[in-house]
């Protein structure tokens, strides 16, 4: 689908940005300096061992930006949003509750993983608040999209080298400078993983995951960075941006296709769908045709190349479908039984396995015990560690931002919109606390932002008619 440039402005849309006062300048540092560092910089980040830290180092910048500026706008709904993170906050006071079949937790341990995951909760408010706030002439949406358009190229190349070089390893200059174990969680953080090993398909099969940590992360970022590359590297206005996009978007089938992600394939497939209902209904049809035709082409390319054995052998081996569900029982039982309203905090490590205490890891068998419960989907760390009414706030804010919007006629309320989607789709497997989420907020932001008004959060019917 075309994205005209006109058509990425608000004044394009019919729509002005709020008065408010102008920040002081930053010496050299132009608007929107963070994000631009933020993304553009990555590769090095990640280079460097930062790649879990930088985005809550970015936060502060944004935060100070934010302070500086008045009035401060919040995206629609906002207050539910506030409600989840009281909810979070409280969390810190149920860390040493110790649920049927956990293991008790002692010292600071669990209050420093929950005051990390906090400071991620913090910095995806901060970037949510940053992007509504910032003005279309200093930070101009298709300056964003083109940003973490950028992170798909650094995701798919990071994939391609995974798989192009499954035993490249090297240490990160923050893992030369700081003595932490190898087996210390720390490091593991600090380690720039170029691909995650594998072997439930009867073999050894890496999987990409640069320039993150997991493979499954690497899919979760891959699928919410391609709306934005859609909409600003292969619009027929995009430059050179046009045939390199291209390029790399073929490029990317093969690491998608290794990644063994089916929670990726899946989601690329519901998006794919969901965009031809949304012009469909719109419309356009000669957009919906030639993107139908495309897709045919591609599937018949996949089917005739070696990587459709790759894909049905994995579509054919699911080993995790049972362990997930059982995870994701125990979870829902242990929470809405024991503390339905609040949960438990954060995660809690398994005594032994669900069958018997006995069970769990051994030397020959890594993966025999039971992950912690709260992991292997967002979804249930909400509700294990915020409850059922975390859980409710959490979703009736995004899913009220999902439908505000989805009905807008406008290519950025579509990405918008997308992206939510396919967040809210993969928190059912993927673990999307870190930079997934952050990605799902510059959404919000962007949405909220391209139809607010003077004086409103947002307009009470966003829709626009498509010039």
């Amino acid at each position: 689908m075309a994205l005209p440039e006109a058509q990425l402005t608000p004044a394009a849309a019919g729509h002005s940005t709020p008065a408010r006062a102008a920040a002081p300048a930053s010496g050299w540092l132009r608007p929107g300096w963070p994000l631009t560092a933020l993304y553009v910089f990555f590769p090095l980040w990640w280079v460097l061992g930062l790649s879990h830290f930088i985005f809550l180092i970015f936060a502060i910048p944004m935060a100070w930006e934010l302070a500086r500026r008045r009035p401060v706008f919040a995206p629609t709904g906002f207050g539910l949003w506030l409600l989840f993170l009281v909810v979070v906050a409280t969390g810190s006071l149920l860390l040493w509750i110790v649920p049927p079949g956990t293991v008790p937790a002692h010292g600071a341990g669990k209050l420093i993983a929950w005051s990390y995951h906090f400071a991620w909760y913090a910095a995806i408010t901060i970037v949510a608040l940053y992007i509504v706030n910032m003005p279309e002439r200093e930070l101009p949406t298709d300056k964003v999209m083109r940003l973490l358009g950028l992170m798909f190229v650094y995701t798919a190349l990071g994939g391609l080298a995974g798989v192009l070089f499954p035993s490249a390893d090297f240490p990160s200059l923050l893992e030369l400078v700081i003595s932490v174990p190898s087996d210390n969680f720390l490091s593991f953080l600090l380690h720039p993983w170029v691909n995650t090993p594998s072997d439930f398909l009867g073999y050894d099969q890496p999987r990409p995951a640069a320039p993150f940590s997991y493979a499954n992360d690497w899919g979760n970022n891959l699928g919410l960075f391609l709306p934005f590359f859609w909409g600003s590297w292969l619009r027929r206005d995009a430059g050179w941006r046009r045939p390199v996009g291209i390029v790399v978007l073929v490029a990317s089938f093969v690491p998608i296709a290794y990644s063994l992600n089916r929670g990726l394939w899946a989601g690329l497939i519901a998006a794919v769908v969901l965009v031809a209902l949304r012009l469909a209904a719109l419309g356009r049809v000669r957009v919906l045709q030639v993107t139908v035709a495309l897709l045919m082409v591609g599937a018949v390319a996949f089917m005739a190349s070696p990587l459709y054995d790759t894909v049905a052998l994995r579509v054919n081996t699911p080993h995790s479908n049972d362990r997930r569900a059982e995870l994701s029982e125990e979870v829902f039982s242990t929470t809405v039984v024991l503390s339905p309203l609040l949960g438990y905090g954060e995660t809690r490590d398994v005594s032994g396995s669900f069958a018997s205490i006995a069970g769990g890891d051994t030397p020959d068998c890594t993966h025999c015990g039971p992950p912690p419960l709260g992991t292997q989907g967002f979804l249930w760390r909400l509700i294990f560690t915020t409850g059922l009414l975390g859980t409710l706030f959490f979703l009736t804010f995004v899913i009220g931002q999902f439908l505000r919007f989805v009905r807008a006629e406008d290519p950025v309320a579509l990405i918008g919109c997308l992206v939510i989607f396919l967040a809210l789709l993969f928190s059912l497997v993927y673990d999307s606390l870190e930079s997934p989420l952050f990605t799902m907020m510059i959404a919000i932001g962007l949405l909220n932002r391209r139809f607010v008004r003077d004086g409103q959060t947002a307009r009470s019917r966003p829709a626009s008619k498509a010039q």
